[in-house]
Formats: structure tokens, sequence, C-alpha cells
């Protein structure tokens, strides 16, 4: 994990360096300055570093694997490199891709590109990301090809897929909305494609467009996203807008901390948003209704005996291994140590993230309102199996929590889950 964070950090500094040089290249192509620095933000805002640049590789040289249920894609060259990247491609080509999903030789993009969301970016915005690209450094970096399973890698088959998951759109303000909900529903729905990970997959590799922010397990990444819209899988229910804000912004809040790939989202994308974007995406995703279907089925007598089998040792091991940060009642000692008593990501369906947590430790991202985040050790060299189980089954269920227990099983999968 301090590797991660190490090459994250290294990348992001590599980042910085490139856009702090001159906009010659850039003004040489007709683009001025200050749509430049605009690209910037809006590149920002869609997260493209994250998937276009390998961690400690050059910006946007593209050549990240992304495992998927139908095999390994690897992000092309986005950067200003005429050969191997995006130089030669017009403003215009570079529209028709985000916005109908389409290659500069007219062929499918796969939808590990979230076109399905970028359709719904302005093409001001569009134009303002292109010419800060081609600001940047070219980097000569030749694009690997897809190692996808048959039938999946014929691309044809996305004809029937985009007929399915994907209309073609830019984003329409709703007029019965404020200015500031309008701001973080483009935001939320379009630069920001929230959906990729907040909406359920299906067994196609689609969102399930009923489910919408329900979350869900991210298959490439082995973590789960939680709902953005009930109180018991995210809490943003009762959570006020300055506890999402502080979320998003810092990566800590009195509420709890993000690990994982929204950790990643939060250091290379979220952080440099300005307050009052982040803000509009807190005041939007607070408006996303509940659903229904929300509360828990009662506990069947088998769980009830789990639970009775596991809590002593998982007790045992959190007083010994765990209380000093989070307290004796789980309470924690925010934003350093997030709480574990009602805490909606620890009681939520699925309880791979606290198992990972367990397992592997880790770290909120460094950002400019936390930059020394504190962080957890991992316990997956110290602990067995049965003893991860315990403990997560432990503050699953303990202090009021009506989490449901793990089981062993769960665990031992877990075990060798990448990080990212």
């Amino acid at each position: 994990m301090l590797r991660f964070r190490h090459f994250r950090a290294l990348t992001v500094a590599v980042f910085m360096a490139a856009c702090a040089a001159p906009f010659e290249h850039a003004v040489a192509q007709g683009a001025d300055a200050a749509t430049v620095k605009r690209g910037e933000y809006l590149a920002r805002a869609g997260d493209c570093i994250a998937c276009h640049t390998l961690p400690a590789g050059k910006t946007f040289g593209g050549g990240r694997p992304m495992d998927t249920p139908f095999g390994t894609l690897f992000t092309p060259n986005i950067s200003s490199d005429k050969e191997t990247g995006i130089g030669k491609w017009s403003a215009d080509e570079f529209f028709t891709m985000m916005h109908s999903g389409k290659s500069r030789d007219g062929s499918l993009l796969y939808p590990a590109m979230p076109y399905a969301s970028y359709t719904k970016v302005t093409r001001a915005d569009s134009d303002a990301i292109y010419a800060f690209l081609m600001s940047t450094p070219p980097v000569h970096q030749p694009n690997r090809s897809h190692e996808l399973r048959f039938p999946f890698n014929h691309r044809e088959l996305l004809i029937g897929w985009r007929s399915l998951f994907f209309r073609e759109g830019e984003y329409q303000p709703d007029a019965a909305q404020s200015a500031e909900w309008n701001r973080g529903a483009y935001l939320v729905e379009g630069l920001g494609h929230c959906s990729m990970c907040h909406t359920a997959i299906n067994a196609l590799g689609g969102n399930v467009k009923s489910k919408a922010f329900e979350g869900g397990l991210i298959p490439i990444q082995n973590w789960y996203a939680p709902s953005l819209t009930s109180n018991k899988e995210a809490g943003l229910g009762d959570w006020s807008i300055d506890e999402i804000v502080g979320l998003l912004h810092a990566g800590v809040s009195s509420r709890g901390a993000v690990y994982g790939p929204m950790a990643e989202v939060v250091y290379d994308s979220l952080q440099y948003l300005t307050e009052e974007d982040v803000r509009a995406m807190a005041v939007y995703l607070k408006a996303l209704p509940a659903r229904s279907g929300d509360k828990p089925a009662p506990p069947s007598q088998a769980v009830v005996e789990q639970k009775t089998s596991l809590s002593p040792l998982g007790k045992k091991i959190y007083e010994a291994q765990c209380a000093e940060c989070h307290a004796a009642q789980g309470q924690g000692k925010p934003p350093d140590f997030p709480p574990l008593a009602n805490n909606q990501s620890i009681e939520m369906s699925s309880a791979v993230n606290p198992i990972r947590m367990v397992l592997n430790g880790g770290y909120p991202p460094g950002t400019f309102k936390n930059p020394k985040p504190y962080g957890m050790p991992p316990f997956a060299q110290s602990l067995s199996d049965v003893e991860v189980a315990a403990v997560v089954t432990y503050i699953r269920t303990a202090w009021g929590n009506h989490g449901a227990p793990v089981s062993v099983k769960e665990v031992n999968e877990l075990r060798s889950a990448p990080l990212y």
C-alpha cells in the first residue's frame, strides 16, 4: 500500500509539473491559456489521469490494465503525441469520441471508457479538455492490444450492448431545480461518472438503471461501492451537506473516511475541485431519492448461531488490536480514526470493504485539507481467516450495529484480491 501511494504521489507530481509548463503548444493550435486552464480543471473532474496513467508512468501515456470479467483492457495513450497519442485528432473527433463512444477511425469503444456518462458533457467543456490534452507533453508509448476472451473480442457485439445501455445526449438542465443542483447533477452524472461504480452491473457489463446509485460490487477492483441513495448503505439520508463535502474534498469527515478505489478518486480528482463544485455534487447526491427495500431481513437462526460463535473471539481481537484507535465502544477518534459504531459502511449488506480493510489496511488519501492522513496496518499476515471473520463479525454486530456476520469462506476469497 505504501508503495502504491508513493507511485501515485510521483504520478501526480509529474502531472503537476507538466501543467506548470507554458501553454505555447496549445496557443499555437488556437487555444488560449484560459481555455487550457479550464480544460485542466475539467480533466480533473473527469478523473482522466487515474485510468490513463500507469503508477509511476508518464502522464496520460495509457497502458494501465483493467481486469474485467471479460478479459483485460488496456487504457489508451491520450497524450499529445502524434503517433501513439491523440495529437492528430481534431476537436470534432475528440467530441465525437466523448459524445458517441466512437474512436477517430469509427470503431466502437468498450464501455470501460465511461462514454455513457461523458456523452452528457457539453461541447464547450469537451473542447476545453481537448485543448488541455493538446498542451501536455507528448508521450511516445504505443497502445497495447486488449486481451479479451471470445466472443467479447469482437467489437461488433458492442452494437447490441449500446442499444441496451447507451443513450447519447448532452446533459439538459432541469428548470425545476436550482442552478446548484443542476451543476451537481452535471458533475455526478457526466464528468464524474459516479454511476460507473455506484450502480450495480449486470452480466453483460451494463449498469442496471432501475438500481441507479444503489451501490454494487466493482468487479474490476473487488471493492463494494456503497449506495448513494439510502440510509442503510451510504448513510447520505442523515448526513449533512457539510459532512458529504468533507468526505469528498478531504477524504475524511466525522462520519468516516474513504479507502480503496474511492481514495484514488479523491486523491486524483475531487480534492482539486472548488468547494462550490463539491458542494453542488453533495446537494445533488443528498437529493437522490431513497429506494424501497432497504430494510434488512430478520436474521436467520444460522446467522444468529454464527454471530454467537464468532463474536467472543472477535471481541477479544478487537480489544487487543483495534480499540486503541477506534475506541472501546467503536466511537473512533474522528477525523483521524473513523467511528465503527453506527457506521453505515460497516453495516451495509456487503462485508467486502471491512474485510479488505482488516486484511490489507490502507490510508485515506493525502489531500490539501488532510495532508498527513493516519493509516491502518494490514492484518493479513497476523490473523487467520477465522480470526478476521470473527473481528469483522464483531464490529458489524456490536454497539447497536445491524450488519450480518461474515463467514470464513468470504474472508478466504478476498485474501488474494489485488489492492486495486
